[in-house]
């Protein structure tokens, strides 16, 4: 989990539609869900030419999900974290760990229901490869897009869920009081739940509508938000 990697690929997949003109460069948006949602902020404050932006059930800052897990939960990788680091300036094969798991198992997520609320999203006949490298801890240790938001120059829709279990949901309050042009709509739903009906025809109707009032073409009516 490379967030500079991550930041690459958005920034190419900018630089590729604003590269081909029948394209239209000027109505952008970006969309991400979960730990997604961190790098759309991210991209969104680097690109100021963005014209909206929407994030649902974001996770926003990865020193957040640290603090919520705890010291000593973080304190369990320090070996495995050591040694994959070690392994990969050595070139050799890369040290895993869970990424996410049942309460009380070392994996980097492990609140209650996290395991099953993974599988819930998951499509039957696939199989999840549970695993991340132990380094990217350090990675998601010092990413804070949150620390962005005041940057964030287009229009910003919050999907927050009120029974967030990932997350403290008020890193996601502040980054719309951060924000010049947010907007946040809140659902009686955790982390997973979101995913399914009947919450996510809710969520994705509101999606829907803001998108159509700011990347209504120039010259055109848009329809108001309900």
């Amino acid at each position: 989990m490379s967030q500079r990697r991550y930041a690459t690929d958005v920034d190419s997949a900018l630089a590729f539609v604003r590269s081909h003109p029948e394209l239209d460069s000027g109505r952008i948006a970006l969309w991400g869900t979960s730990f997604g949602a961190s790098h759309v902020l991210a991209a969104a404050a680097r690109h100021p030419e963005i014209s909206a932006a929407v994030v649902q059930c974001p996770v926003l800052s990865g020193r957040a999900v640290v603090a919520r897990a705890g010291i000593r939960h973080l304190a369990r990788f320090t070996g495995p974290i050591i040694s994959d680091v070690v392994r990969a300036a050595l070139r050799l094969p890369r040290r895993y760990v869970q990424l996410v798991g049942r309460p009380g198992e070392l994996a980097f997520v492990n609140q209650p229901g996290a395991l099953e609320g993974w599988q819930s999203v998951t499509p039957p006949g696939d199989e999840f490869d549970n695993r991340i490298t132990a380094g990217s801890g350090l990675g998601m240790l010092f990413y804070n897009p949150a620390a962005r938001a005041s940057r964030v120059r287009c229009p910003l829709l919050l999907c927050v869920c009120d029974r967030e279990n990932l997350i403290d949901p008020s890193v996601a309050e502040q980054v719309a009081t951060d924000a010049p042009h947010a907007i946040v709509e809140h659902y009686d739903a955790d982390h997973f739940t979101v995913y399914h009906p009947p919450i996510a025809q809710r969520v994705v109707a509101d999606q829907v509508d803001f998108l159509t009032e700011h990347l209504a073409p120039a010259g055109s009516t848009p329809r108001s938000r309900s």
